[in-house]
């Protein structure tokens, strides 16, 4: 039976999620991007918060200003309308330039990741730093990035267990995505190197300097130059360079 889209589902007595999509795609990812951006300088009574994901938005609101079947009314009017879809030339999109070390102590599963991709390490790098990524959500840790979507043979599996931990910068790939921390955690996916920019930091406003919409564009560093720059990221300095382009 057929979907039609957005949809909208209960999400507990004070939410509900629109999904755009039944599965991600670049389209379905930029529409969650679009509407959000326009529901969150739309101010609509009642709405508290809203949250996008890789194919929905969350949004949060107070049920004793507003009753879910309302609010749904009142999105879906506005979704019908589709003035969001043309009010986005107001997203500011950047394509940042993010300095990856590949290999090395942190990206243990290269080796695997580029067997698995029937080519050698360098011819692995070279690929994955080819492939322009659009930033598709922040979530799951402060200032953790998705991003994709990779080309159709790097739709690779996670790993069968969880590491207890990967450091900060971590970057990992898996479901043609590539996702990069910004804090140390646990992981499933599979570490191909780290990068010495953090996207998270309490001391600036807004912490997050790469948001959803974004692009970036990686290029390979040497242990050395990645020292040098992580001590740059660690005293304050913007070790990025970005363009605007949308």
């Amino acid at each position: 039976m057929a979907v039609d889209y957005p949809l909208f589902r209960p999400a507990g007595d004070a939410a509900l999620l629109i999904e755009f999509g039944a599965t991600l795609d670049l389209q379905v990812n930029r529409q969650v991007q679009i509407f959000d951006a326009w529901l969150t300088r739309a101010r609509v009574e009642g709405v508290v918060e809203t949250a996008p994901t890789l194919r929905s938005v969350l949004v949060r609101f107070d049920p004793l200003k507003i009753d879910a079947a309302t609010l749904e009314s009142e999105l879906g009017e506005m979704l019908a309308s589709n003035l969001w879809q043309r009010d986005a030339v107001d997203n500011k999109i950047k394509r940042w330039r993010l300095p990856i070390c590949y290999g090395g102590e942190t990206g243990t599963d290269l080796p695997e990741v580029a067997q698995r991709l029937g080519m050698t390490v360098e011819e692995a790098v070279s690929r994955h730093c080819a492939m322009s990524q659009r930033v598709l959500t922040l979530g799951f840790a402060p200032g953790f990035m998705y991003t994709g979507l990779l080309q159709d043979d790097w739709n690779l599996p996670r790993l069968d267990y969880v590491k207890p931990s990967v450091p900060a910068g971590a970057v990992s790939v898996a479901v043609r995505q590539t996702v990069i921390t910004s804090t140390e955690i646990p992981t499933g996916w599979r570490t191909i190197g780290c990068t010495p920019f953090s996207n998270f930091n309490l001391a600036v406003d807004p912490p997050f300097l790469i948001g959803p919409g974004d692009e970036l564009c990686f290029f390979p560093i040497d242990e050395s130059c990645f020292t040098e720059l992580a001590d740059q990221q660690h005293s304050g300095e913007v070790i990025l360079q970005s363009e605007q382009i949308a």
